[in-house]
């Protein structure tokens, strides 16, 4: 199966820069996955799409502002933002760097994507903030071109923590994290983040904080949409996904066979395995809001032989057509980039036919895509 089977031409201005005033007011495409049949409805239709029984399992997850701008040992420390061209343009031993996982069981070292990449080698010192707030070295070179970065404790101590001290150590290092650190937009939005993305690239849900981009399809939800569920009897589950590396991640290779995903943390609660193995015993819908949701739900399933149990680790599935779906029946899904993992996922649930001509619909009607823009449901 070739990568270059999933295309599409998507104009620019389609590419949604800014989110909507109103949640709940972007465009819905309702996909038939049995006839392909489309239908285009607004999100706030979405709870009467529903069955009543259906279980809708979100992902709770919490972007935090993972984008760190600072520089090279050696130059002098001056104030930093995105705004100055000098850093912008990485000039002069600026740096950007991008957090992309937490390392276990060393809670001080990160995986990370850095630019420029080709310049920052094992051993190099990076210094973070206006005032050198964070301080960290490179210590590894991983297989897909990320850095690893180990943050100094004392920066932020004078020393470094005891075990008895090392959750006040955490607090502290996060809280640096909020202060200095900026929201990590997509690089199809072609603008610096605002105090604005700070609320609005999150969904009002969110708890677990851990993820570098927004699991964007619950982004539409309001308390009130939510609400509306519950009015309908439609029971909710959370599981936790934390996006990173594995989510979007581009694809290099020409086959699709032969791409590697990165993997990412999840969890999933007793309370929420109880609640699907309950779902599917009784022949009720599982309904995945977002693509993380169902690779955490398809990948605890492939590890439980068919069931989904409590637990936590490292999900790596790759999701393309000619799988065989365990748990998911219906997805509530934003728009992916072409040739990406998200759009295989969805063709494999939904149909490859089915969801390309879907997506070339999306873009006739001048749907708005990705992160900020509209959503589709497919069952």
């Amino acid at each position: 199966m070739l990568v270059s089977d999933f295309h599409y031409e998507l104009p620019q201005e389609l590419i949604a820069q800014q989110p909507l005033a109103d949640r709940a007011a972007s465009r819905l495409l309702h996909l038939s996955k049995a006839s392909g049949v489309i239908e285009d409805l607004r999100f706030r239709d979405f709870p009467s799409l529903l069955r009543r029984g259906d279980l809708v399992v979100f992902n709770n997850s919490r972007v935090f502002p993972a984008r760190l701008y600072g520089r090279r040992a050696g130059l002098k420390s001056q104030p930093l933002s995105p705004n100055n061209p000098a850093s912008r343009d990485f000039l002069r031993g600026r740096v950007e760097v991008l957090l992309t996982k937490q390392l276990q069981p060393h809670p001080n070292d990160w995986e990370c994507l850095v630019r420029p990449g080709r310049k920052i080698g094992v051993g190099e010192r990076l210094f973070f903030g206006e005032h050198d707030e964070l301080q960290a070295e490179v210590i590894a070179r991983g297989e897909f071109g990320e850095r690893q970065i180990r943050f100094d404790p004392t920066a932020l101590c004078g020393q470094p923590p005891s075990a008895g001290e090392a959750r006040q150590h955490s607090d502290a290092f996060f809280a640096t994290i909020e202060a200095i650190g900026h929201i990590p937009l997509p690089p199809y939005i072609a603008r610096e983040d605002s105090s604005n993305d700070r609320d609005r690239y999150q969904t009002v849900y969110a708890r677990e904080r851990g993820s570098v981009a927004a699991p964007t399809a619950g982004l539409h939800f309001t308390p009130e949409i939510l609400a509306k569920l519950g009015e309908r009897n439609i029971e909710t589950a959370e599981v936790t996904l934390h996006v990173g590396l594995g989510t979007f991640q581009p694809v290099h290779v020409e086959k699709v066979e032969d791409h590697k995903l990165h993997s990412e943390p999840f969890s999933i609660s007793p309370e929420v395995a109880d609640k699907i193995s309950r779902a599917r015993q009784e022949n009720r819908r599982v309904v995945a809001v977002g693509t993380t949701a169902v690779r955490t739900l398809e990948y605890a399933a492939q590890q439980g032989s068919g069931e989904v149990r409590a637990g936590s680790g490292e999900a790596s599935l790759f999701i393309y057509p000619g799988y065989k779906f365990r748990i998911v029946e219906a997805l509530l899904t934003n728009f992916h980039l072409p040739e990406s993992t998200l759009l295989m996922l969805v063709c494999a649930l939904a149909g490859k036919e089915n969801v390309m001509n879907a997506y070339r619909h999306a873009v006739a009607e001048r749907y708005r895509f990705y992160s900020y823009g509209d959503c589709m449901f497919a069952e």
